[in-house]
């Protein structure tokens, strides 16, 4: 997973959660107050983004302490301990909710292995696409990789795929193919979506 992007989106998502401040949490507890708590897996499943909870919570501090019990790709069972975070409970409270909901979104991306296993089984490949949530690509990706599939292209800038519109508009394949060779040379990859 690229930290960077993470981190760049990670800020984001914190700063439409949290706006100008946590009002319930800044006004139940004591800013020094410190507590532990727990990720639990929710039902059976593939761990992932357990980077995440770390990402997370240094934009509050860096006086906190997560253990990570399970790694990410490891299966998990329903009710397992994932990770712990020990920590000032402002902290833990105003960052727990962008945590878990990307972490929730991964996990559930990365459970798919058992499609996957199946698959690959018979020697097939099971690749994502760039039809990602606004965003959360970065983070989409990397669980397609925890659950065992394969990433395509990030995004358009990385590799040459013609679709339908393109053959569409260029006047068919061959005429498709023919423009892209002749400004890229012999040595691109491209790829025909059928």
């Amino acid at each position: 997973m690229n930290k960077i992007l993470a981190k760049e989106a990670i800020k984001s998502f914190l700063i439409e959660d949290i706006g100008t401040g946590d009002l319930s949490t800044d006004l139940v507890f004591d800013n020094e107050l410190r507590a532990s708590g727990n990720f639990v897996a929710k039902d059976d499943g593939v761990v992932c983004g357990t980077e995440i909870i770390d990402m997370v919570y240094s934009f509050f501090s860096d006086d906190y302490n997560i253990t990570l019990l399970k790694k990410d790709g490891e299966s998990v069972k329903k009710g397992e301990i994932i990770a712990t975070v020990e920590a000032r409970v402002a902290t833990m409270l105003s960052g727990e909710r962008v945590a878990l909901n990307l972490m929730q979104l991964m996990c559930g991306i990365a459970t798919t292995r058992k499609y996957v296993d199946t698959l690959n089984d018979n020697n097939i490949r099971v690749c994502d696409t760039r039809k990602t949530h606004p965003g959360l690509r970065v983070f989409e990706k990397y669980a397609v990789t925890c659950g065992g599939g394969f990433n395509h292209r990030f995004a358009l800038y990385d590799g040459v795929m013609l679709k339908d519109n393109h053959i569409a508009f260029a006047g068919g394949i061959t005429k498709a193919v023919q423009l892209v060779k002749s400004k890229l040379g012999h040595m691109v990859k491209v790829e025909v979506e059928t």
